[in-house]
């Protein structure tokens, strides 16, 4: 029901500012060869990618379903252009060769606009700023005031798979070994087994962690290491689509509904209990 009062605004908004409603280019004669964007309008439905398994941006509660501030995002934007969203749950490794192959129309998924990423898709937003940290049991390292301090032959850290996090533990922390896993569920229970000395992961995972191991000894940094843009990835060759999403997303944020998604999922803990 909280979803269906803040979409409704939106929507009357959008319905005001938008020069032409999607059906009517559904219905519209065009000259210019197919795009993906129109293919998206004549299904009807558009795909969209995610890992399912990183709270609280995307993930599956008890019953199964994906929730989280990424679906609620993506889902009042389809809504809104008159579109089915419909989720397709990838290895976060896949996603951008889901795109590039078409078995996705869209990737929104905790994903950091990265120069490398950007030279094989196009992005949209950012719709929130997150940063590098670490998911810990030792003092030691939850107290690190930089990353130089990591650096150590020693050391041990979980990063998820194809993610920025195994880069900055590549390039950042060269001396220590980066142990890469298919999901942060796995990363979490090898820091909690001791198989590691951290997780390195996005700011809201490691704060999402804590949250939800109240009754061990998991710690996370006050201040992330890095600052990173997370943006919806898009095909690079449909710049109609991109702009589509882009004013979208604008118009979102603009309302204050984004805002409102972000309070829900980062200052409002009680959905926690949804969680399997």
């Amino acid at each position: 029901m909280r979803l269906l009062r803040v979409l409704f605004p939106l929507v009357l908004v959008l319905c005001q500012l938008a020069c032409q409603s999607p059906t009517a280019i559904r219905g519209s004669q065009s000259t210019h060869p197919p795009t993906r964007l129109q293919g998206i309008l004549d299904r009807g439905e558009i795909r969209i990618g995610l890992s399912g398994n990183q709270p609280p941006l995307n993930m599956k509660d008890k019953s199964g379903q994906i929730i989280g501030l990424e679906v609620d995002l993506i889902t009042t934007l389809a809504q809104s252009m008159g579109l089915s969203p419909r989720f397709v749950v990838k290895p976060f490794a896949d996603l951008i060769p889901a795109i590039e192959s078409g078995e996705v129309d869209i990737v929104i998924s905790g994903m950091t606009i990265t120069p490398e990423r950007n030279a094989r898709v196009a992005f949209a937003g950012p719709y929130f700023i997150s940063g590098k940290s670490v998911l810990t049991r030792s003092p030691a390292i939850a107290s690190a005031e930089d990353a130089a301090s990591l650096n150590t032959t020693d050391r041990r850290y979980s990063v998820l798979a194809g993610s920025t996090s195994e880069s900055f533990v590549e390039q950042v922390l060269p001396k220590a070994t980066s142990v890469p896993v298919k999901d942060y569920d796995a990363a979490v229970q090898m820091v909690l087994d001791g198989k590691v000395d951290a997780m390195i992961a996005d700011f809201p995972i490691c704060q999402l962690s804590v949250l939800r191991h109240p009754d061990t000894d998991l710690s996370t940094l006050m201040t992330p290491f890095t600052i990173e843009p997370l943006g919806i990835a898009l095909p690079a060759d449909d710049p109609l689509l991109v702009n589509l999403i882009q004013n979208y997303l604008n118009t979102l944020e603009n309302t204050g509904l984004l805002m409102q998604f972000k309070a829900k999922w980062f200052s409002d803990g009680s959905w926690i209990a949804e969680l399997p």
